[in-house]
């Protein structure tokens, strides 16, 4: 059985994106909400203090952490403010096809730069016409001497009006689906890259959400990752290892919910006596205690899985999915609690119901990864 004592350096490291998360971002979440304002001089703070790239290497100019790690510092972080969240780990998702896929001379060219100032990146998978489906990829890449030509357009892409460097991912033949994809290193400045507007969300309004359209982009051969099949294994790979962070984000979400739901009902008085003591909202409290613990360790068993070098597949699918609805049902829980006030935008639990809502779609909706999880389970069986 794993041991999920934390070691002294973890312990800081929680301690330190505690800090930042109810010091910088706390303070500000409220307001980057409604206003759907981008904070970016909050995201280079957090670049600042080591909060950004943290699954990039050392010897490329990131944090290098596990991904247990990861876990711990994004929990913290998404207690704070999901949307600002998804931002500041965004370059994670985005970076992770080139730490799987990419060649050495690949990593040191691209990722040691960019990791050496603030920039963000994003990653390109879901499409207008597809987002569960990724083997119906539409946006093309056609080989043309030492370079692809891509064309197409990516949705729901985050951060993409304001990145530096996307990663693409492109068939090369339809008819194949999944077999015929690529994965393309793409930097802003490639001449036929135009990022669209922002979106404007029901949750995580501080960060950027947008559409990427990519008009005869010439690329270079040398900045494809693997060969010119491996996109879709590089692409799933990726999500095995990033959706457990989103377990970690949609817990930190619960765990916020749980936390204002419990002080309220300690405040809150009816009958002649605080709330927490009618035994109705004792039991709201114990289940939704157990959800937020339950998600916890899932998370945590997962990247424990997945720093041990095994695959992850089952074990992440089972940690995003379950943390996702637990932070649903917990933020929902934690309105009913505080009653007519928890639907008031004065108070915080409304922003963490519509902040949960997307840990339950993005990275892979949670009827794909029920999907995945049963396939996974069978393949036990069989």
């Amino acid at each position: 059985m794993p041991d999920f004592s934390l070691s002294s350096e973890q312990t800081s490291l929680r301690d330190m994106a505690r800090k930042f998360a109810r010091g910088e971002m706390a303070p500000h979440a409220a307001e980057c909400d409604r206003s759907a304002r981008f904070p970016e001089e909050i995201y280079r703070k957090a670049y600042d203090l080591g909060l950004m790239n943290l699954n990039v290497p050392a010897e490329y100019g990131g944090s290098g952490l596990s991904l247990f790690d990861q876990c711990l510092l994004v929990e913290e972080l998404a207690y704070a403010c999901g949307g600002m969240t998804t931002s500041i780990i965004a370059n994670c998702l985005a970076l992770e096809p080139i730490l799987l896929g990419g060649t050495d001379e690949q990593k040191r060219r691209v990722l040691t730069p960019f990791c050496a100032s603030y920039q963000l990146a994003s990653f390109c998978l879901t499409e207008p016409t597809g987002g569960s489906d990724a083997g119906a990829l539409r946006t093309h890449a056609r080989r043309d001497g030492d370079a692809y030509v891509l064309e197409g357009e990516k949705c729901f892409i985050t951060n993409a009006p304001h990145a530096s460097l996307y990663t693409v991912f492109a068939t090369t033949d339809p008819a194949l689906r999944h077999r015929g994809i690529a994965a393309f290193v793409v930097p802003r400045s490639a001449e036929g890259v135009l990022p669209g507007k922002d979106e404007e969300k029901m949750g995580h309004r501080a960060s950027s959400t947008g559409t990427v359209r990519f008009e005869k982009v010439r690329v270079p051969v040398r900045d494809r990752l693997g060969g010119e099949t491996d996109g879709f294994s590089i692409a799933m790979r990726t999500l095995d290892h990033t959706r457990t962070p989103i377990g970690a984000l949609a817990t930190g979400i619960a765990q916020a919910a749980l936390d204002h739901a419990a002080r309220y009902a300690l405040k809150r008085e009816t009958f002649g006596k605080p709330i927490a003591e009618h035994q109705a909202i004792q039991i709201k409290l114990a289940n939704m205690a157990q959800a937020v613990a339950a998600a916890r360790l899932l998370t945590w068993h997962a990247a424990w899985i997945i720093d041990g070098g095994r695959k992850g597949t089952l074990e992440s699918s089972i940690a995003k999915c379950f943390a996702s609805d637990a932070a649903l049902h917990v933020a929902d829980e934690a309105i009913q609690t505080f009653g007519g006030y928890g639907y008031m935008k004065d108070y915080p639990v409304e922003k963490l119901l519509r902040d949960a809502k997307l840990t339950q779609i993005y990275e892979g909706a949670n009827e794909i990864q029920r999907t995945v999880i049963a396939r996974e389970l069978l393949l036990g069986y069989a």
